[in-house]
């Protein structure tokens, strides 16, 4: 198998790319909290086709004002709160992959991502990690992007009444007390998609929220421009989707939720038949990651250590001993996210140190 970086993207690449397709959000290209095996595509798309695609953020409303346009607040008047189930996420797509069949792998490069606001939500909400520690209050707070430095700072917060329940609320801040004490922080701006993945095997709607083997809401700041992400295919075409998109999070999104920002997606999308994976796995331009889901953060843990077992062994010839030796003196584990109910883990291995010869191309 040959694992693929999209700065491994030539310009004959480009232009050997089958179609580009513009996908915009709308209430006809968008679902509400969940993925599906039976929604009816938004695209259809060949392997190798680039896709240029809006995501957009389901806290648009925390600050209306800065964060929506027209076109946002048509998707919010067309699709009814009592349709934003049973997740949360504002999801574009799905995408349908010909010749997509399960056990197949798609192969998603992500080649730019830019914001399309110049500002973003962070919500200190009921399922962050300290909501009882810090009085059991909800609290916005909104940062100003700054893409010229890559910097995004503190703009104002206010505290909202009562819980953050219904999807996409629009919280009415011109009426609330504005203040923060972050003015002059400046935190680093790495836009990112907290949720992307193709349709479970599943009836019905499955919730956005919890992350898994299809993808979803895995929330890993690595998976930007510069990116590919492997997707194991669980129905016909894969559905593919992307939403809760963010500008900047920190590894175990404490607080509940990132800085969450609408942004404008290309990438491209290879469908792969020559390797499976049992997990969504990651390549940045210097790291393999590989991620593991549960309730139990103990189980999450060894799940992703199976998986970075199967990476070095099944998938760069390592003998399991060996791998398993070099787990643990040369990759590193972490807590991916902690709210999301099926907590996360990610483990980093430096491709310098399992890419040192002719790639496996079989």
């Amino acid at each position: 198998m040959s694992l693929l970086n999209v700065n491994d993207l030539t310009q004959e690449d480009r232009s050997q790319a089958n179609a580009m397709h513009t996908l915009k959000a709308s209430v006809d290209t968008c679902h509400w909290g969940y993925f599906s095996a039976t929604e009816a595509p938004s695209l259809v798309v060949e392997s190798g086709d680039i896709i240029q695609a809006e995501a957009i953020t389901h806290h648009a409303g925390d600050a209306p004002e800065l964060m929506m346009d027209e076109s946002l607040k048509q998707i919010w008047k067309g699709i009814p709160a009592a349709d934003r189930n049973p997740g949360v996420h504002l999801m574009t797509g799905p995408i349908y992959v010909k010749d997509a069949q399960p056990g197949d792998m798609l192969e998603v490069r992500y080649l730019s991502m830019r914001p399309r606001f110049s500002y973003g939500s962070n919500l200190a909400a009921h399922w962050g990690h300290l909501y009882s520690e810090l009085g059991e209050k909800e609290r916005v707070t909104i940062y100003r992007l700054d893409m010229a430095s890559m910097q995004a700072h503190g703009h104002y917060a206010y505290d909202f009444s009562g819980k953050y329940e219904v999807p996409g609320t629009i919280t009415e801040c011109p009426e609330c007390k504005r203040e923060t004490t972050l003015n002059g922080v400046r935190v680093p701006v790495r836009p990112h998609l907290g949720t992307a993945g193709v349709a479970p095997d599943a009836s019905g709607r499955v919730s956005t929220i919890e992350p898994g083997k299809h993808g979803g809401n895995i929330d890993n700041w690595r998976i930007g421009a510069g990116s590919t992400m492997y997707y194991p295919v669980q129905v016909e075409g894969g559905l593919f989707s992307i939403g809760d998109p963010h500008v900047s999070q920190g590894d175990g999104e404490i607080s509940g939720t990132a800085i969450e920002a609408s942004l404008d997606v290309t990438m491209q999308i290879i469908l792969r038949k020559d390797f499976a994976f049992p997990s969504p796995l990651l390549e940045t331009p210097n790291y393999f990651v590989v991620h593991g889901f549960d309730e139990d953060l103990n189980i999450a843990m060894k799940n992703a250590s199976l998986d970075m077992l199967e990476l070095l062994s099944t998938h760069r010839g390592l003998s399991k001993d060996d791998a398993y030796s070099l787990m643990s003196v040369g990759s590193d584990f972490g807590v991916t996210q902690v709210v999301d109910t099926v907590q996360g883990v990610h483990g980093k291995i430096l491709r310098s140190i399992v890419d040192t010869g002719e790639p496996d191309n079989s």
